[in-house]
């Protein structure tokens, strides 16, 4: 199965960061048709295109459009994340570094459709040149009468659109600790429902709110333009249209693909010219919080949400990870768990405690001094962060370590037998480095 551009049809295109070139390639003509709809008929649209959130969640779109559309006593904001830190992952970078009208236009659309004036894309930090680009694009906007008051004429719809740089925080790809960042405080996650009230009824500044992914907003105008039923028709029964596909790891050719969902995962592999270095060992499909697939069930999977979910792991955010078998799946699993006891926020005890202590234990296996107990204390951590954290990122640190001894277990158990990896003199572990003093070794 070949690639199926929408979102990344033009960005080859010479010049298609100009607002002249995107318009001659259709760009805001989704725009305009929806400014002669009423509102609620551009929402009808994306239920019906059953367009769901491509930040990883996988929740429909359209629901949340509706949830602000429905207060009408208070200010509506509008928030595009574009803080894209789930390592594996590097869609949003080259939709807003290469193609940012169409998500300017995108979220132009859902600011009409949920009677929004005030929008935000938030960056993240160490985006400066994805940053130009919006930039860019936003000015070129206003300048056409995209953006600003009264746009095309139409004297009831204003919407000015801000960019706001985050710090490079992982924790603030999660949408309340990126509300908070936005209005000054700490990146860190807030109550969610039923505790706490939905974005879509009280977000940023206590108001209802918006809360999009760039490759979700960038999906509106060709559904706008072309229509939801059309959209509905490409990929599968419950995952509809396409998805962004980042592909690294030991492959030919690495990069961004856009297929159809149900693009069988194998197919997937091909596209990206096959394995490399050896042998196929296993792949991670969603980005690296999602569970790792071992290379015997990888076959009969598909790239759609439902699909991954049978299979034991996630569609996610669609960072495509592929490892040969010169890969050590133990220091793999050990560099994840420092990744995520570095970006703990540090809020709840589960996540701030439970994600050090998984890197301690799986660094003193590599570093040869591990126990025999040491596997099933891990899986024990594992279960009193899943679940049990302020937020996913404490789900996200443990799901990968327990596919990791789940489907690699004799890996783990060959280290603390022999003090070195099964992988041989063809693994060379990468050279130890702590980027937090607090991640110290266990005694």
């Amino acid at each position: 199965m070949a690639e199926l551009k929408l979102l990344l049809k033009y960005r080859d295109v010479p010049g298609i960061e100009n607002i002249d070139v995107w318009e001659s390639c259709g760009g805001y003509e989704g725009l305009k048709k929806a400014l002669t709809m009423e509102r609620s008929a551009v929402i009808d649209e994306m239920k019906i295109s059953a367009v769901r959130g491509r930040g990883g969640a996988g929740f429909p779109a359209w629901i949340k459009w509706s949830g602000v559309l429905k207060h009408t006593d208070a200010p509506h904001y509008l928030i595009c994340n574009g803080d894209e830190g789930e390592p594996g992952t590097f869609k949003d970078r080259e939709l807003m570094l290469k193609l940012a009208h169409q998500l300017v236009e995108g979220m132009i659309i859902a600011a009409y459709a949920t009677n929004t004036d005030k929008g935000y894309v938030y960056i993240r930090g160490e985006f400066v040149e994805p940053a130009k680009s919006v930039r860019k694009a936003i000015d070129q906007a206003y300048a056409k009468g995209y953006l600003g008051r009264g746009i095309l004429g139409r004297e009831d719809f204003n919407f000015d659109l801000y960019i706001h740089m985050g710090a490079g925080s992982y924790e603030c790809g999660e949408e309340t600790a990126l509300m908070s960042s936005l209005m000054g405080e700490r990146g860190q996650p807030r109550l969610k429902f039923p505790h706490g009230a939905l974005p879509v009824d009280a977000g940023v500044w206590e108001s209802p709110t918006l809360i999009n992914n760039v490759e979700t907003y960038s999906c509106a105008p060709h559904i706008l333009r072309n229509g939801g039923a059309w959209y509905a028709s490409m990929g599968t029964e419950r995952s509809k249209g396409t998805k962004i596909i980042s592909v690294s790891g030991h492959v030919k050719k690495p990069g961004n693909y856009e297929i159809e969902l149900g693009t069988p995962l194998m197919e997937m592999l091909d596209l990206a010219g096959g394995v490399i270095g050896g042998k196929l060992k296993a792949i991670i499909p969603g980005g690296s919080s999602v569970p790792i697939l071992p290379a015997e069930k990888c076959v009969g999977v598909n790239m759609d949400y439902e699909s991954c979910q049978a299979a034991g792991t996630m569609l996610g955010s669609g960072g495509f990870m592929v490892f040969n078998e010169k890969t050590d799946i133990v220091i793999l699993m050990r560099r994840t768990a420092e990744f995520y006891a570095h970006e703990s926020c540090g809020k709840c005890t589960p996540c701030r405690e439970g994600t050090r202590w998984m890197f301690k234990i799986l660094d003193r296996i590599v570093s040869g001094a591990g126990q025999p107990s040491d596997i099933d204390l891990l899986l024990n951590v594992c279960d009193q962060i899943d679940g049990r954290s302020y937020c996913p990122l404490g789900d996200a640190a443990a799901w990968p370590i327990r596919a990791g001894i789940k489907n690699f277990r004799e890996e783990f158990e060959y280290w603390i037998t022999h003090k070195k990896s099964p992988i041989g003199d063809d693994c060379v572990p990468p050279v130890p480095y702590r980027i937090n003093p607090a991640l110290i070794p266990l005694s």
